[in-house]
Formats: C-alpha cells, sequence, structure tokens
C-alpha cells in the first residue's frame, strides 16, 4: 500500500476513429475497441507500482471519431484520476479534432501497421499536430505489417508501450509530493544545495525542509513509537552484527558507548521515517503535528559535518531506509540520500520508479587501471573487468539488497522488487553485511557503517543528474556490470580507502569512442562525486523519462535504436544528442517555468 498522499495515476486509453458514419466507423468499432483492450491489458499486466499495487487503465467509454468524443473521453479521464494518455488506433482518424489536449499529461500513439486502413497515415497526421501545437507525444509504429483484425501485440511494439508507460507513470507519482532535506548543505556538496525552483519547475515536487536538531528534540522527548523501537531495537541486535573496529585504541568507544549509539542510531531511523511519510501512533501519543509526515516521495540527510562531529552518523539509518526489509518485514525502500545530495536522490528516485527496486547510492571514488592493479596486487584482472574497474563505495546510503544476495530463476544474484524478495534472501543480506564502527577522524560522534561488497555479475546502470548553469539539469546514465574481484585482490584494494563501508566494482560497457571510450574516460567524464545505481540496463527508460521532464542526455552508453522519445524531437536535428538538447531548450521544463 502507498504510503504517500494521493491517489496512484492510472492510464487512460483513447480508442480514436474514422467518424464517417454509414459504413465507415461502424466497420472499425470493434477493431478498434479490442486494440484499447489489448494495450489495457498488456500494460496492467505487466506493471504495478514501487508500493507493490497493480497499475490501472481507463479506457473511454466510445471510441473517439471528434470533438464531442474527445471532450467525453477527457472528462472521464478527469474524474477517474487519469494521468498518463494512450491513443490507440487502425484507421485514419481526423487529426487534431480527436487528440488529447492537456499539456501536462505526458502522451503516446499507437498506429496499428496494416494496409486496409491507414493508420500510419493517421500516426503521421496526429504527431505532426501534437507537435505544431507545442504538445510533444510518443509515436509507436510497428516495424511488421499485420492483418486485419490481429489483435496480438508485436514485441517491438509492446516494448515501446511499456517504456513510455514506465516513464509517464514515474512522472506522474513525482508530481505533488515532496523532497524532504534535514538539514542542508553538506561540506560544500554542490548537489545538496537544494533548488527549490529546478525541483517545482521540472519535477512537480516541493522541497521541505527540517533541521537537524529536530531529531534530537524527538530523541529527547520520545517522540516516536515505544513499541517499533523495542522491537526495532532487538531486530538490530540479532541481525546486525558489529564488523572490525578500524580506529586505534585512543579513539574506540566503550562497550557501553557502542550500545547507545544503537540505541540512538535506531531512534534516528524510526523518527527520519516519521517525518517523511508520518505516522499515526504519534497522533494517540498527542502529537498531531507530527503524526502527519511530509509527504516526501524522497529524502536526504545531511549529516557531516554538523552533526557528525556531535551525534552518531547516519549511516545505519540511510542503509536500512534505502533496503526493501527493516524490522517490520519485507517492505517498498525508501529513497533517501546521503550527505543530503538532492541531486542524487532525485537519480536514485528515477531507478527506483522505473524499476520498484531498491537503489544504491555511492562515490565514483577510484578508477583502477589494468597496470594499477597488477602493480598493487601482483595479479591482473580478468573478464570483463580486463581494461579497468571502478570503485563505488559510499559512507551512508547503499541499500543491503546490493549485497546481490537475491537469485533469479537461474540462480544469478540479483536485486528484486520487494515482493519477490524471500524471507530467506533477506537473512542472507544481513548475514553478509557487517557494521564495523564509524572510524573517528571521519565520524568523531560515532555512528556504524555497512560493510559488504557486491556479487558480480549483475547488470547495473548508474545515472546522475546534474545542474549546469546557462543549460539547466542534464543527465548521465552508464549501463554496465557489477563485478566480484579474487578476495585477495578486493582485500588490497579496499583496505587502502575506507574498508568500513560498502563496495561495489564496477565496470561500465564501453563502445571506443567519445564519452565511452574507455573505463577511464567514463571516470574521468563523470559530472559529480555521487552516483545512483539501479539494478539492470535501464538507460532507454531514463532517455524516455528523461525527455518527458524536458531534461538532456549529455552522456549515455544505450544503442542508437533503443532511443525512445516524443516524435518531436526529430525536428530538431539528426544528431539525437544535439536535437535532446535543443528540443529540451525549446519547450522548456513541463511544469512551465523556463
Amino acid at each position: 500500500m502507498s504510503r504517500l498522499i494521493g491517489r496512484l495515476p492510472k492510464v487512460g486509453i483513447r480508442p480514436v476513429i474514422d467518424g464517417r458514419e454509414l459504413g465507415v466507423r461502424e466497420s472499425l468499432e470493434v477493431q478498434c475497441m479490442d486494440m484499447a483492450k489489448a494495450a489495457a491489458k498488456l500494460i496492467e499486466e505487466t506493471l504495478r507500482f514501487p508500493s507493490g499495487e497493480k497499475v490501472e487503465c481507463v479506457i473511454a467509454d466510445t471510441t473517439i471519431g471528434g470533438v464531442a468524443d474527445a471532450a467525453a473521453c477527457a472528462d472521464k479521464f478527469k474524474r477517474e484520476g487519469v494521468e498518463v494518455s494512450l491513443t490507440v488506433t487502425p484507421c485514419w482518424c481526423y487529426g487534431t479534432e480527436v487528440m488529447d489536449t492537456d499539456p501536462l499529461t505526458p502522451k503516446a500513439v499507437w498506429g496499428f501497421n496494416g494496409t486496409e486502413r491507414p493508420g500510419a497515415v493517421y500516426l503521421a497526421a496526429a504527431l505532426a499536430g501534437y507537435s505544431q501545437k507545442g504538445l510533444p507525444a510518443f509515436g509507436i509504429y510497428g516495424k511488421e505489417v499485420q492483418d486485419e483484425g490481429d489483435q496480438t501485440i508485436p514485441q517491438d511494439v509492446s516494448e515501446k508501450i511499456i517504456r513510455f508507460a514506465k516513464g509517464a507513470l514515474a512522472v506522474a507519482q513525482m508530481k505533488g509530493k515532496s523532497y524532504l532535506s534535514i538539514g542542508y548543505s553538506s561540506m560544500g556538496i554542490a548537489g545538496s544545495m537544494v533548488d527549490v525552483n529546478f525541483l517545482q519547475d521540472y519535477l512537480g515536487v516541493r522541497a521541505e525542509f527540517v533541521e537537524s536538531v529536530e531529531l534530537l528534540r524527538r530523541i529527547d522527548k520520545g517522540i516516536y513509537d515505544q513499541e517499533e523501537y523495542k522491537k526495532a531495537l532487538a531486530w538490530t541486535k540479532e541481525n546486525c552484527k558489529e564488523g572490525k573496529d578500524y580506529n586505534g585504541d585512543e579513539a574506540q568507544k566503550s562497550a557501553e558507548e557502542k550500545e547507545k549509539d544503537w540505541e540512538k542510531v535506531v531512534k534516528m531511523t524510526l523518527i527520519c521515517k516519521d517525518l517523511m511519510n508520518g505516522n499515526p501512533k504519534l497522533k494517540e501519543m498527542g502529537f498531531g503535528e507530527e503524526s502527519k509526515g511530509r509527504n516526501a516521495i524522497m529524502g536526504g540527510f545531511q549529516g557531516q559535518r554538523q552533526w557528525t562531529d556531535y551525534q552518531p552518523n547516519a549511516d545505519f539509518t540511510e542503509s536500512i531506509l534505502n533496503s526493501s526489509f527493516d524490522w517490520n518485514g519485507i517492505r517498498q525502500a525508501y529513497t533517501f540520500a546521503t550527505e543530503n545530495d538532492c541531486l542524487n536522490a532525485i537519480s536514485m528516485l528515477f531507478g527506483h520508479l522505473l524499476t520498484n527496486k531498491a537503489q544504491l547510492f555511492s562515490d565514483v571514488r577510484t578508477y583502477w587501471s589494468p597496470e594499477s592493479v597488477e602493480r598493487v596486487t601482483g595479479k591482473k584482472l580478468t573478464g570483463i573487468a580486463e581494461n579497468g574497474i571502478i570503485h563505488l563505495i559510499n559512507s551512508g546510503s547503499t541499500t543491503l539488497d546490493a549485497t546481490a544476495q537475491q537469485s533469479d530463476a537461474e540462480g544469478n544474484p540479483t536485486m528484486k522488487p520487494f515482493w519477490d524478495i524471500s524471507e530467506e534472501e533477506v537473512q542472507k543480506c544481513l548475514d553478509n553485511t557487517k557494521w564495523p564502527a564509524a572510524i573517528f577522524e571521519y565520524f568523531r560522534g560515532g555512528g556504524f557503517s555497512s560493510q559488504f561488497k557486491t556479487k558480480g555479475s549483475m547488470p547495473i546502470t548508474m545515472c546522475r543528474l546534474n545542474l549546469i548553469k546557462g543549460i539547466g539539469p542534464v543527465l548521465q546514465i552508464a549501463e554496465g556490470w557489477s563485478v566480484e574481484l579474487p578476495e585477495d585482490v578486493h582485500y588490497i584494494l579496499d583496505e587502502r580507502t575506507n574498508p568500513t563501508w560498502p563496495t561495489t566494482w564496477f565496470v561500465p560497457r564501453t563502445t571506443g569512442k567519445g564519452f565511452f571510450k574507455d573505463v577511464y574516460t567514463v571516470m574521468a567524464k563523470w559530472g559529480a562525486n555521487h552516483g545512483a545505481i539501479s539494478h539492470g540496463h535501464i538507460g532507454a527508460d531514463l532517455i524516455a523519462l528523461a525527455s518527458m521532464l524536458r531534461i538532456p542526455v549529455n552522456m549515455h552508453n544505450v544503442d542508437e535504436n533503443d532511443v525512445f522519445r516524443p516524435s518531436a524531437w526529430s525536428g530538431f536535428g539528426e544528431e539525437l544528442e544535439g536535437a535532446d538538447y535543443r528540443a529540451c531548450d525549446n519547450y522548456g521544463p513541463l511544469y512551465g517555468f523556463k
């Protein structure tokens, strides 16, 4: 069940038709409506929301042959909470008379590739109309000719429908929600300087600010669910085992001090959850205002340095929130950024909404060349790692799902939506994670950091949203794989940095040219110190989503044939990256403030 305020968006299916009666319209009614039903069936059987609910489609009451039918459909969609529009047709229709004109609704048109009726002609006419009116729409047209009455959806058409629907539903889910900033800027990191206008203009998301001192107030005054705290602390003691304390003797805390730190970080986790989405238990305790939360779809915790110089760090809080399980069982992961890096939180949210899976937050920390690895370890990198690796590692919010102790049907390491995760897999994730005491020189207030390494070889996608003055937001995407190094090699490389933190060894797919010429160039061209990592190769989905939000993509290694953007983008030039920049600049942010 969704923990956010507001109904879940629905997908509206618009079956449009040639309006001429006395033979033409009548002959097409069944085929046209069957197309709509087939599209709805595909979407409903394929897609779910991150909270677990199935996506619901709403079909117009009648086929749409003209303006009156289009208005009736729009009225129904408004009543039903439709926020995504897919138009389908097997035939010629009256272009602009039957179109959807809501400027904030992501839209696509599927024209049937058949010879009996000119579905392709209508598709071209409709897309021209959308472009002329400044309403970008995705065009969907199968490569192969189908026979009249064939109600199957070809694979290429199915992929585009699902890619469009995923991105459009992500857009709709963000609108009206909040980013919760606990504290503000961390260590001068630009991404943690929350840009409220960007959030509103591009995502429809509001920014909510809460000072870190609010956590201390709630801890001191007991403003958290006392019963849940007892349950959480017992679960933590049973499942979260301390690792090696790397601090020198003079900096190590006593067992009693560590016990108090554990108690505090568990309370911090409860409180951050309550700040994001509220807790009715608090109202029963007499804290009505606190019980409501901030309706946050994502959030971040400043931590360093003012908090962590004085209090235990939030590494435990961030890791547990970003995982698909806690003391209450298996549940939807939160999207919660370390160092309050709002731009990385947004990048994580994109991946979460597109995959329904927990996300990694990492420093893009070190490029290890084959030569450097051999010099330091005496061993050669092999397999997909033979040309170098990138060390992804961060003290905070890497999900415990990233241990990759979950398995797919073939037994390969994977990450899953929470509803597919078993209790056994949860326990394996916990058993493969240690919690060393935080390094004093980084975290004077103490705390604990998660320590694990990600199994290989999982397909993963790293992305990052950056803000460029004079341009606005841009998105970077790098598809690749996790790599599992031999234990002796991993140990030597890991010990050279902070070994108390979780490690993912990453190899991006290189192309031999441009920003993906080699692994080193990917690292050198990455636009920030952080990256958001999602399971699976989802670059094409991210590209489609970015175009809906009018965010250009300045770096990706997705095959050109898989790039799917609104048809209007072809009017901005043949070279795809330049056209993307010009189109996004022309249309401006989705919510109208350029």
